[in-house]
Formats: C-alpha cells, structure tokens, sequence
C-alpha cells in the first residue's frame, strides 16, 4: 500500500509539473457548488492526490479517479436530546456520549481502513462550563477505548484544533498546548492533532514556531486565509511558502489540505492558485 501510495503521489507531481515536497489534498466541504466528480477530476490535474473530509458513501468516487483521502470525516449519532454526538460541539469530553462515540466510530474506522484512509478526523467538544483538566480526562479516556481497533488497523485518530474566537464559540480543544497536553496524555502513535493553520493563527499565532517545535503531535495540516477564511494568498496576513518550507523542514510525508472558502467566482482557479503557492 505504502509503495504504490508513493508511486501515484511521484506520478501525480509528474504530471502536474509540481515539486513534489507537498502532497495535495483539498477539503471537499469548500466547494458546495462544486459536484464531487467534477472536484476530482479538477484536483487530478493539478496534482491534488487526496480529498479531505469524505464520507464513505464517496470512496467509490475517490476510487473511480484514483484518489485518497487523507482525512475522513467525522460520523455522528443521535444523543439523548436529539444532540449530533460526534460533531465539533460534541465530542469526547462528555463522558456520558463515550458509548455512543463508540458505536459510531467502529464502523468508520473499519470502513476508512478498507479503502486505505489512514486518518479520521474527532473533535473534543465545546466546553459547557467544563474545566480543563476534566476535559482532558474525559476525551483521553473515551479515545483510549477507540485505540485498539484504531491501532489494528491503521488508523490515527486525529483531533482538530479550531478556534474559539471566530468559528467555534466554546470549543475546548482551540490551543495546540491543550491538544498537545492530551496526545501526551493518551500516548499512543495512533491519535494526535490536525493543526489547523488558519484557526491557529487566530487563537495563538507563532505559527512556524510551533510547528517546528511541536511537530511530532500533528499528523495533518489544514490551510487557510487570515482574516476572512479565504484565499491564502497577498491579500490575507499569513506567507503560506515560509509554512510550507517549515513544515517540509520537518520531514513531513503526509498531506496539507486546502481548507478556505473561496470569494471569487472561480473557485477551481483559486485552489488551483493555492496549490501553486504552496508548491514549495
């Protein structure tokens, strides 16, 4: 799998003129108007080899074109009050919605793993009035239940960090020092963060920095423009070739996906020109 996974990737950036440092993924949620059939043939051209956040209702599709997906999407699962258990305002830091995270997860992880997807995405919530440290003791200890059939197979459990301040109101998990606290804390190859630069940059900025430092707890990178959520090119304050080059410098082998909405009528040409940029 590993082998072949490295051929396509090769004969992508082939094909596409690209220099092959970055592996290319794009968030299949940011294109809405976009059908999936007419995103994948658009990514294939210009060297994206995965789509991010997908169901497994669209592995046949990703198959068809020839495409992976570096990190699946989130399953969910009615709760006691009609809540979307596994969605980002409730995760794992509720101890009570463990069985249920469960049942939902089980059948993804084995689903993701069938297709060859070695990532799938968790959230830890919003915090309701919760402390911290509750917080990491709870979603440690309904992931910890998730992890031998996450390590049979393959699969990291990978917990977004997204902001607070703009996106998010109350999600807990919106500080790399609170995710980071919580890998360390499960301690297992198979879960750690999905660091998410455009939330990032709005709750704690100093991004190469961290990911210098902290690298070793991200298993995914997502992009996106600062201020707005849109193109991350001159126009917002973020110099995504300098990331690149940061996260290249690591010795990163997985993908970075673009995860910002488009404000211009093309939006194919705007990923297109995301992809070039970050193109390092």
């Amino acid at each position: 799998m590993t082998a072949s996974l490295t051929e396509r990737l090769r004969a992508a950036d082939a094909a596409s003129g690209l220099k092959g440092k970055i592996n290319h993924s794009v968030c299949k949620w940011c294109y809405p108007k976009v059908p999936l059939e007419e995103l994948c043939r658009a990514s294939k051209e210009m060297g994206i080899t995965s789509i991010d956040l997908v169901d497994p209702e669209h592995f046949p599709t990703l198959k068809k074109h020839d495409l992976t997906s570096a990190m699946i999407s989130f399953p969910t699962i009615d709760g006691p009050k009609g809540e979307k258990i596994g969605s980002i305002p409730w995760g794992f830091n509720i101890a009570e919605h463990h069985d249920l995270l469960v049942k939902a997860y089980e059948p993804l992880i084995k689903a993701s793993a069938e297709f060859g997807a070695r990532h799938v995405i968790c959230f830890s919530g919003n915090r309701r009035g919760m402390d911290e440290e509750t917080g990491l003791k709870n979603c440690a200890a309904g992931i910890k239940r998730l992890l031998p059939l996450a390590e049979k197979h393959g699969i990291t459990l990978t917990m977004e960090l997204l902001n607070s301040r703009v996106n998010h109101p109350d999600y807990m998990c919106d500080k790399s020092a609170w995710g980071i606290q919580l890998v360390k804390l499960i301690g297992s190859p198979n879960f750690k963060l999905l660091f998410d630069i455009y939330h990032m940059q709005v709750m704690e900025g100093d991004i190469i920095a961290t990911i210098q430092k902290e690298h070793q707890h991200f298993s995914h990178y997502h992009t996106g423009g600062v201020p707005g959520r849109h193109e991350i090119d001159e126009t917002q304050e973020l110099h995504y070739p300098a990331i690149m080059r940061a996260i290249v410098a690591t010795g990163y082998k997985g993908h970075v996906a673009q995860e910002f909405e488009p404000a211009r009528p093309d939006v194919l040409a705007s990923l297109r020109q995301a992809v070039q940029i970050c193109d390092v």
